[in-house]
């Protein structure tokens, strides 16, 4: 999931979250309600911020959900930029994006 963080927020790009499916698997909605859960703000067609004070249990909650194996890793790892520092408590879920594989 490609990620930035500005001013101690992190943003999930909006065409990386997980969709709510009303039919759809139950560990991806679950993976979902999570996310939105901890998220400070979640809304359609934007990118969805995480304060700093929520890092912990989101690298906690990422985590669990790769270690489960029903998801694909790109589905549950955070990718910053090359030039950006990944945060010490994010750094178990989280790496660099391929500089090709960037939009501008």
């Amino acid at each position: 999931m490609r990620a930035k963080i500005s001013n101690q927020v992190l943003f999930i790009h909006q065409d990386d979250v997980p969709p709510y499916k009303k039919q759809g698997s139950m560990v991806r909605n679950s993976y979902f309600w999570a996310l939105k859960s901890i998220a400070d703000r979640a809304g359609f067609h934007k990118d969805w911020e995480f304060d700093e004070t929520v890092w912990i249990a989101l690298a906690r909650l990422l985590m669990s959900f790769t270690e489960s194996g029903y998801l694909g890793y790109r589905e549950t790892v955070l990718e910053f930029h090359p030039e950006e520092m990944i945060p010490p408590v994010l750094k178990t879920v989280a790496t660099w994006s391929e500089p090709e594989e960037e939009e501008e």
